[in-house]
């Protein structure tokens, strides 16, 4: 069951809800094409596969609503939130993922996305999460809306957290494309950032996890990506 949290209107809504889809994997976005053109006054306008075309995608079509992945080749997700909400800022973007709300939600929604939902609910569930963001409400699961509304009442997340909750997003972002197998040039390269940086991160990551050796670090975070289902190159 979802929950979704009151969030400031965006503004006013036009009639029809204009929509376009932001994921490498082709039958991913067929699927959700065919659940989201369904849809009572629901389009899609466009389907990417990378965040370059996503960007000239959503440039020509100004769409109401971008449907985007975490994973992408040639950016990751939460990059990829924050520059189409800096370059498009009436656009809202809903993520729609294989990986864990409990380590990728709060990140989301801090990056500027207004809902986050995995791939294991049913293509339905899109259609409710674009319905939802367009109200001006955010868009979660009721266990990760909950966790949210408890680390606000709190003051901090509510009991003890895991190790790696306390990765940066950069930090996190590192050590996901470790885990599926990118070098660190390909890393560099992918998050346009200098060598030095990415190794910074990376022995950061090793560190705040406990590990003595960069080795180590490889082979939990290869661990963790299979765990969450897209162990591979994406």
């Amino acid at each position: 069951m979802m929950h979704s949290l009151l969030r400031e209107n965006t503004g006013a809504q036009s009639d029809r809800i204009r929509v376009v889809i932001v994921d490498d994997h082709p039958a991913i976005r067929e699927a959700l094409s065919d659940t989201i053109n369904s849809a009572m006054g629901m389009e899609v306008v466009g389907q990417a596969s990378t965040a370059a075309e996503a960007f000239r995608l959503i440039e020509k079509e100004r769409p109401t609503v971008a449907v985007v992945d975490i994973s992408l080749e040639d950016a990751h997700g939460l990059d990829l939130v924050q520059n189409i909400r800096a370059q498009f800022p009436e656009v809202l973007v809903v993520i729609f993922s294989m990986y864990d709300e409990s380590v990728y939600a709060e990140r989301a929604i801090r990056a500027g996305a207004s809902g986050y939902l995995m791939k294991s609910e049913p293509t339905q569930s899109v259609v409710e999460a674009i319905r939802a963001v367009v109200r001006g409400e955010v868009y979660l699961s009721r266990r990760m809306a909950s966790r949210i509304l408890s680390k606000v009442a709190m003051g901090r997340a509510p009991g003890p957290g895991f190790a790696i909750d306390e990765l940066t997003d950069r930090e996190m972002a590192v050590f996901q494309m470790l885990g599926q197998g990118y070098t660190i040039d390909e890393i560099t390269e992918r998050l346009n950032l200098s060598r030095k940086t990415v190794e910074t991160y990376r022995r950061r990551a090793k560190e705040k996890l406990g590990f003595d050796s960069v080795a180590e670090l490889l082979q939990f975070a290869v661990q963790w990506t299979h765990a969450q289902g897209r162990g591979g190159k994406l």
